[in-house]
């Protein structure tokens, strides 16, 4: 596998509120919510993407269920690592899998058109292994920013 770049980092809030208050409020950060309680910005400089994303919203998009399993450590925060094409996302979980981490949700294409998977690193967090068209240079031309509820 080879990460083309960091394309998203944000924490994982169990009080939105509270991190909304901290994140935009206390440091200034330009998030816009795009969806509701899932603040997102491709305006702070060092990432593509920084967003608050709820437990719930992440709990959903793994697991399919708002709840996250008590059998897995819960998440501080995400961090999306993006490689050059949606065939490579696939490639990446046979890889990772096969090293013996655990593939959370393997391989999928979200509706707004990034190809996402994840899995929790040794430190507890989410780890997006994905390809976002629109984030890649040859791309940025062309693509439109991604709509109200991605992750990146």
């Amino acid at each position: 596998m080879q990460v083309s770049f960091i394309a998203g980092f944000g924490p994982i809030a169990r009080s939105v509120d509270d991190s909304h208050r901290f994140w935009v409020g206390a440091l200034g950060l330009p998030l816009t919510e795009l969806a509701p309680s899932y603040f997102h910005s491709e305006q702070v400089a060092g990432a593509k993407a920084f967003a608050i994303w709820s437990l719930d919203q992440a709990a959903e998009s793994v697991f399919g269920t708002s709840t996250w399993p008590a059998e897995h450590p819960v998440p501080q925060a995400w961090l999306e690592l993006d490689v050059a094409t949606p065939a490579e996302v696939a490639e990446a979980v046979v890889e990772l899998g096969s090293a013996g981490y655990q593939v959370l949700r393997g391989a999928a294409e979200e509706p707004w058109g990034q190809t996402t998977s994840r899995l929790l690193s040794p430190e507890g967090l989410l780890v997006g292994v994905s390809h976002t068209p629109w984030m890649h240079a040859d791309a940025a031309d062309s693509e439109e920013a991604p709509p109200a509820g991605s992750d990146s």
